[in-house]
């Protein structure tokens, strides 16, 4: 979703961080200039942690908002659904390069010739139902936001179209909602009691939720806005239309932990973590692997997720040498810049922090 910036820009980044406590600079400039109404974010390396929050909870009623406070994290979601279809894989229960079809049968089309790594790495082109109006809950969808939906509807919506024979990488939403469904068909659970049962329970991640049908958001927790021109409140609706695509829910330092044990190997086999991070070129500043993206940095990668939904923008990552930066924020009238993000991902990164 967000791209890199050029390397000059990365690089005056790097001469401006500073040597201070975490980024609340530059992310009280975003909300200064209204690309923000809220922001958490939390930075650590090692045993440093900052961790904090600007802007207001409710533009109404005001309220400063909890940096332990929760958000949609979006796309953030297929980061666990990938880490759970590489635990099946572990187990012997599928392999990456079974084609769909095999578990899925008669499911999508040419499935035959789609396989699970294709899925997992949005090089299927499978169109994304997402690009349909009033199917993408990053848009204003009014009363229907609260309607609920079932996942073989999201993909009645995908095949009915396809995507220009371009040989182009597509991230399509589609991909997500299909290996949602095969984690079911070979578990026998819903994908979402698998992610509690591999992930959450094991790691206590206490903070982090499967919705389902569930309107709102666990408080404390900063409200998320759409400009209509003028800012509704969009915070609740029924994620239901992004299903095992994007709809879970989480904070900062859940989203930390399980990065912090998914990339040095405490959640699948070391073939398997290399195999989630194989990127694929995307032509979108970052490379895609197995539901993970990749950022370069002056200072090296950095490996997570970036999260899209109405009213919450989630950015998720980690490097091998142990820093993370996790953050949340809540569009203003603009949504913030990719200049401003990578500014403050090269800051944490390329800098210091605590």
């Amino acid at each position: 979703m967000m791209q890199t910036v050029m390397n000059v820009l990365v690089a005056a980044a790097v001469a401006a961080g500073s040597q201070g406590a975490g980024v609340r600079p530059e992310l009280e400039k975003i909300v200064v200039g209204n690309g923000a109404t809220a922001a958490l974010a939390r930075v650590s390396d090692g045993d440093r942690t900052w961790s904090g929050a600007v802007g207001v909870r409710d533009i109404k009623r005001g309220g400063r908002p909890s940096p332990a406070g929760y958000f949609r994290i979006g796309s953030v979601t297929k980061t666990f659904v990938a880490t759970v279809v590489l635990q099946l894989v572990d187990e012997g229960k599928v392999g990456l390069d079974d084609p769909i079809d095999r578990h899925l049968p008669g499911m999508v089309p040419d499935g035959e010739r789609i396989t699970v790594r294709e899925l997992l790495d949005h090089t299927s082109h499978l169109y994304d139902y997402m690009s349909e109006p009033g199917y993408s809950t990053n848009r204003w969808r009014g009363e229907a936001r609260f309607r609920s939906y079932q996942p073989r509807e999201l993909l009645d919506v995908a095949f009915a179209k396809k995507l220009p024979d371009d040989r182009a990488w597509h991230y399509s939403n589609t991909n997500y909602v299909v290996l949602g469904l095969l984690v079911e068909k070979l578990t026998g659970r819903a994908y979402g009691e698998e992610v509690k049962r591999r992930i959450l329970r094991p790691l206590g991640l206490r903070h982090t939720v499967v919705p389902g049908d569930r309107t709102g958001v666990p408080s404390p927790h900063a409200k998320g806005y759409e400009p209509m021109p003028h800012l509704v409140d969009a915070t609740r609706m029924n994620p239901s239309l992004d299903w095992a695509a994007g709809e879970m829910i989480s904070t900062t330092a859940d989203l930390e932990r399980f990065l912090s044990a998914l990339l040095s190997g405490k959640l699948t086999s070391a073939a398997s973590l290399r195999a989630m991070r194989t990127t694929v070129e995307t032509g979108a500043g970052f490379g895609y692997g197995l539901g993970l993206q990749s950022y370069t940095l002056p200072c090296g990668k950095v490996w997570g997720h970036s999260g899209e939904l109405i009213g919450y923008l989630t950015f998720a990552f980690r490097s091998d040498s142990g820093k993370s930066l996790v953050m949340s924020i809540n569009p203003s009238t603009r949504n913030p810049s990719t200049e401003e993000v990578m500014g403050i991902a090269v800051k944490a990164f390329c800098g210091s922090a605590g």
